[in-house]
């Protein structure tokens, strides 16, 4: 089963769904879902459709198709993956593929699927990123991994906390009201002892905020996080802190949201 040109590699059987962000640079800055790929691994087919949040883009922020997908009502289908996609997973011959993956805490035979849901497929050339589709087991329970946001824009002392963290560190996630950039917000803190605030070091990815602030809500200890990887320099800056999410929605139907409904069915 070829995923992508150069590997030839079969994923784990079963259906995979990835989410495209977009970024109003120009003016509001503001981030909207506008893509959804879906994939059948047991057949090799690729579906890659626009969401409601695209269409809503398009209206409010002059939000442009793109080149390879140039219609909002299509269902674009392949049996390999998508240029769009592909090229945001290093190449299967690059020299540092095996530092690459081992920062994203992956194994060397990685799927595109599995790099892209933990690297975010962000580009310096462009204002997207990737995320997966979080889906909860039959008890209500999820996991989930990521990078740590917006850790460069702490203060030095948080930054310094940062660098002393261990593998298998635990992590406390908190609703920040007052976040400048994205409100609400899910801030990350170290925990620290009852003599000592926690301090806070970044935050979640911003496609997490609307469904942990549900489980922060109703249920704040059902969320558990720790620290994974440490990734020192020459680590990319948006690769720096690798975090495992644990948790529990129960009744809750996550990523629900009507910007991440499909355009066509």
């Amino acid at each position: 089963m070829l995923l992508y040109e150069g590997v030839a590699k079969a994923l784990v059987t079963g259906e995979r769904t990835l989410y495209v962000a977009w970024q109003d640079k120009a003016t509001s800055r503001l981030w909207f879902p506008v893509g959804r790929l879906d994939v059948d691994v047991d057949r090799s087919r690729f579906c890659f459709r626009y969401t409601k949040g695209a269409e809503r883009a398009k209206q409010e922020m002059d939000f442009a198709e793109f080149h390879e997908f140039p219609s909002l009502d299509t269902a674009y289908r392949s049996a390999t993956l998508f240029a769009f996609f592909r090229n945001r997973i290093i190449a299967p011959k690059r020299a540092d593929r095996l530092n690459y993956l081992r920062n994203l805490d992956l194994d060397t035979d990685a799927d595109p699927f599995e790099i892209l849901s933990v690297n975010g497929g962000s580009r310096v050339t462009d204002s997207f990123e990737v995320f997966p589709m979080l889906k909860k087991r039959s008890d209500g329970t999820f996991s989930c991994r990521f990078f740590l946001h917006g850790w460069r824009y702490v203060s030095e002392q948080a930054r310094s906390r940062t660098d002393r963290l261990v593998q298998d560190e635990e992590l406390d996630l908190s609703l920040d009201e007052k976040n400048p950039v994205d409100k609400p917000a899910i801030a990350i803190c170290t925990r620290e002892n009852e003599d000592q605030d926690g301090v806070r070091i970044g935050w979640t990815p911003r496609y997490l905020v609307k469904d942990l602030a549900a489980v922060l809500d109703n249920a704040p200890n059902a969320l558990r996080a720790r620290v994974v990887r440490l990734n020192p320099q020459p680590a990319p800056s948006t690769q720096r802190l690798l975090i495992e999410l644990n948790g529990n929605w129960g009744t809750y139907a996550p990523m629900s949201d009507p910007d991440l409904i499909p355009l066509v069915a």
